[in-house]
């Protein structure tokens, strides 16, 4: 199951149902659990500890020390889920300190390309496109879609369901539900995620109601949201309203409006 001119270390650790493509190194670190297939010229280095099913692509990298100034050489880790697909080039740096750790979980789709930095936390179900770029300690909920060459400032927050429109770029959190367009704005709902997670039509009318009420009333986003959970207590706004009540990049403005709104 190995090929021949892969280099694997001594000390890693493969389940006997690994593959191995040719010219494939894994260092002494990496974990990887069963069926999970690892592609030509493939690096996996770092502590890193892989789930089963996963499948990486040639030319991915995964593990490699972080991009930041601070990192001391130290033994950081990097953890990935089950059934994920890492498509070529795909880079995923490992965390800054050894009591930290970045973190991809299962079902996970990332297309060629895209890089994911050091101490990102990215959820379960999300798509990540060509090109992406996450910065340092973004984190992503579950199901959320990331177009091609979207940009993700350091520290981000996208939440679950969300969709960012090709070549977004947010340094602001991206609120659940909602589509990003252009640089730090929304545009309205992600209906298509929320038709295909299940969501019934009046479950998504009352998350338009909501939508409006927060970002298009004219009022300040406090103002909206103090005004808003009033009426809304679904598990789908309480989900939102405590999204927004943890912001402390601030939340992306809705596209109609002529300015951000005073978080």
């Amino acid at each position: 199951m190995i090929h021949p001119t892969a280099i694997v270390a001594p000390q890693a650790k493969l389940d006997p149902t690994v593959e191995i493509g040719p010219y494939a190194v894994i260092d002494s670190g990496v974990q990887i659990g069963s069926r999970s297939i690892v592609g030509p010229y493939v690096y996996l280095t770092g502590q890193t500890i892989i789930g089963s099913r996963n499948r990486f692509l040639a030319g991915c990298v995964i593990g490699e020390a972080p991009q930041d100034l601070k990192y001391a050489n130290a033994p950081t880790r990097l953890r990935i889920g089950d059934d994920n697909v890492f498509r070529e080039h795909v880079t995923v740096h490992r965390s800054t300190k050894p009591d930290e750790e970045t973190s991809v979980g299962s079902h996970n789709y990332l297309m060629a390309n895209c890089h994911v930095g050091h101490n990102c936390r990215v959820g379960d179900h999300v798509i990540i496109a060509n090109g992406a770029l996450f910065g340092g300690y973004v984190r992503v909920a579950d199901r959320a879609f990331i177009s091609g060459n979207c940009l993700l400032h350091q520290f981000v927050r996208v939440g679950t369901l969300a969709l960012m429109q090709g070549g977004s770029a947010i340094s602001k959190d991206l609120p659940p539900y909602t589509v990003a367009r252009g640089d730090n704005r929304i545009c309205g709902l992600n209906t298509v995620g929320l038709c295909r997670a299940g969501f019934a039509g009046a479950e998504r009318l009352e998350l338009k109601r909501l939508y409006h009420a927060l970002f298009r009333s004219g009022l300040n986003l406090r103002a909206a949201v103090a005004a808003a959970s009033k009426n809304w207590n679904s598990i789908a706004a309480k989900a939102m309203f405590d999204f927004l009540a943890e912001s402390t990049r601030g939340i992306c403005a809705d596209s109609a409006r002529g300015a951000e709104p005073d978080n």
